[in-house]
């Protein structure tokens, strides 16, 4: 893949997060992002609280590992499959331990860890099952899942905002697209960069929770943080349409 050629020059997914590492890195980390540093990592931080040992998954440069480390966290490994993203997190350093792997092949003992975390990370996962069945395995009785998702209802692909002139009286409103497909796509995010992503249904998620022993006890849909309207304010008008949903979800015996 390159900024000529589109998405079809890339062997794979994992090549496309390769290439695109400081994309994220540069727009996301760092307080570049306002629904990172307004939202997400306040709910993470909450979330968080308590917790001796945590597993980062996907953890990118490593913004979630770092926070669990303030936050009084006293081992922390943030994984991830992207060589970029892993390098970069050990050179921003802050205290983590740090290692290129899968979230369907984690590298932790089972029931050892007391909270794991993925902030938008399933919606580029294709081994879905199997990587939620690992965070169940490494978790420790009573451990929580801190499971942050683009939300699979409103943010489904074709999904927007539409102010439509055409109707008399005009009407504006949020068109959801296909919600109950599963859908596999390369999305152009910026120029030249493409990145894959995957949309399912809650119910695919929450099921495959329970299947593993891992019991919602907490769900939020907030409204997009200040900051982002600010930054986007073509959103406005569509305030009231969450474009995160957080899942807490605590391990009990299956």
């Amino acid at each position: 893949m390159s900024g000529e050629g589109g998405p079809g020059r890339s062997g794979g997914p994992g090549d496309l997060w390769e290439q695109h590492a400081d994309w994220w890195q540069q727009g996301f980390t760092d307080g570049a992002d306002p629904e990172y540093t307004e939202q997400i990592l306040p709910l993470a931080a909450e979330h968080l609280a308590g917790a001796r040992t945590v597993l980062d998954v996907g953890t990118g440069e490593g913004q979630v590992a770092r926070l669990a480390v303030a936050g009084g966290a006293a081992r922390v490994l943030g994984v991830d499959p992207t060589d970029a993203q892993v390098a970069e997190a050990g050179r921003r350093g802050g205290g983590p331990g740090y290692a290129r792997a899968g979230a369907d092949a984690l590298p932790v003992a089972s029931g050892t860890v007391d909270a794991v975390v993925a902030c938008l990370v399933f919606e580029h996962i294709e081994a879905v099952d199997a990587a939620i069945a690992e965070v169940a395995r490494v978790l420790a009785p009573g451990g929580r899942f801190l499971f942050f998702l683009n939300h699979p209802l409103l943010q489904t692909p074709s999904s927007g905002w539409i102010d439509d002139q055409i109707l008399d009286p005009p009407e504006q409103y949020w068109r959801i697209g296909p919600y109950l497909v599963e859908d596999r796509t390369v999305e152009q995010v910026e120029n030249g960069v493409f990145i894959p992503f995957i949309h399912r249904p809650l119910s695919r998620y929450v099921n495959a929770l329970a299947a593993n022993g891992l019991v919602v006890t907490r769900m939020e849909e907030p409204a997009p943080p200040p900051g982002f309207l600010a930054r986007a304010p073509e959103y406005r008008d569509a305030a009231t349409i969450p474009r995160l949903l957080f899942l807490r979800a605590e391990a009990h015996d299956r």
